[in-house]
């Protein structure tokens, strides 16, 4: 029955027998067939939510904010057969109803500071997953094949790169907003640091030495976007309160969530990591986000920076372009492309 979905598929598939408990007594309720869901790469709605409560009415999953100058209660809809994830900020709660109904529909719960962003540095985002035994185990058992070995890591971690590499040139060819603002893939710098990396990389027998090739590129990155839209003086830090800074941070975390997503989907934990996995736990969420967070994150923090953006303005240009570039689809295909290209990486 099940032969003909795909595997983020069965994650929208019940196929448990449920009990309700009332006082003492269970009621039993027989297995039933949930309608096809939206697949979780196709999905379009990432939301970040503060100052309100999360609640279950009538049905539908909600949100309550009130106004207190005007003593008015005002629900919004949360359409959760379209979304991968709800990051909850300062100010909110969540009802258990709601946790299970979007639990129901495969939403990651995620919780978080003001802007999407922890509220003290260096905190990470403490992600609900959806409780589900019907995820597939296909993608865990290849990646368990390579895990174990270093230089097998070492390969997919330079597979991971390499397709870094793809999209961010994929992305900024086309995208006419960079373009405006001087953010051009053929100029000099970009084409240099792009090649020096592609070198290092393929010359790296360790993960901290394509660690240190990345962080190079990054950082030549960082000084051209920089110099591009006038900033000349920014300096990388997530602690700081420029906008660019505070935008950076903001971006990251809305990547770490379709990350954490695509992870889920696929039945790989987060501890994983081809890379990050050294020093960070849950790792694997950082390695798949950096996917597509030099090709849209870090550009757009920076253009947004230069136009006087609020956070909100920032948010919805950035989700749109991960829409627009099928970001999440990119990660799906290139962690499902690992898989199957470390399982069957020859025994060293």
């Amino acid at each position: 029955m099940l032969s003909n979905f795909q595997s983020e598929d069965l994650v929208a598939i019940d196929l448990s027998i449920r009990f309700r408990i009332y006082g003492d007594n269970f009621l039993f309720e027989p297995p039933y067939d949930k309608p096809r869901e939206i697949l979780h790469s196709k999905r379009g709605n990432l939301e970040y939510l503060e100052h309100c409560r999360v609640m279950v009415k009538d049905g539908r999953v909600l949100y309550l904010q009130k106004k207190e100058s005007q003593n008015v209660d005002r629900f919004w809809n949360i359409p959760i057969a379209n979304t991968t994830v709800v990051l909850l900020g300062t100010g909110t709660s969540i009802t258990q109803a709601a946790v299970r109904s979007m639990s129901e529909a495969g939403v990651l719960i995620g919780f978080c500071g003001t802007g999407g962003t922890p509220l003290i540095a260096g905190t990470q985002v403490e992600w609900l997953s959806p409780q589900s035994e019907y995820r597939p185990t296909e993608y865990i058992q290849l990646w368990l094949k390579f895990w174990f070995d270093e230089a097998k890591r070492v390969s997919i971690a330079k597979l991971f790169q390499k397709n870094r590499i793809e999209y961010l040139k994929k992305v900024w060819a086309k995208e006419t907003t960079f373009h405006e603002l001087g953010i051009e893939l053929e100029e000099p710098e970009i084409v240099s640091a792009i090649r020096t990396f592609e070198l290092a990389s393929d010359a790296c027998t360790e993960v901290f030495e394509l660690l240190a090739a990345e962080g190079r590129l990054t950082k030549n990155f960082y000084k051209y976007i920089a110099n591009a839209t006038g900033q000349d003086e920014f300096v990388r830090d997530p602690s700081n309160t420029d906008s660019a800074n505070r935008f950076l941070n903001h971006g990251n975390y809305l990547a770490y969530g379709l990350a954490a997503t695509c992870l889920w989907c696929l039945g790989i934990p987060h501890g994983f990591a081809v890379m990050h996995g050294k020093t960070r736990r849950g790792a694997l969420v950082f390695d798949v986000a950096d996917l597509i967070k030099d090709a849209i994150v870090l550009p757009q923090a920076f253009v947004s920076a230069s136009e006087g953006h609020n956070e909100r303005e920032f948010r919805e240009t950035c989700l749109e372009l991960f829409l627009k570039h099928n970001a999440l689809d990119r990660m799906f295909e290139v962690v499902k492309d690992a898989a199957a290209h470390g399982g069957n990486l020859p025994c060293s």
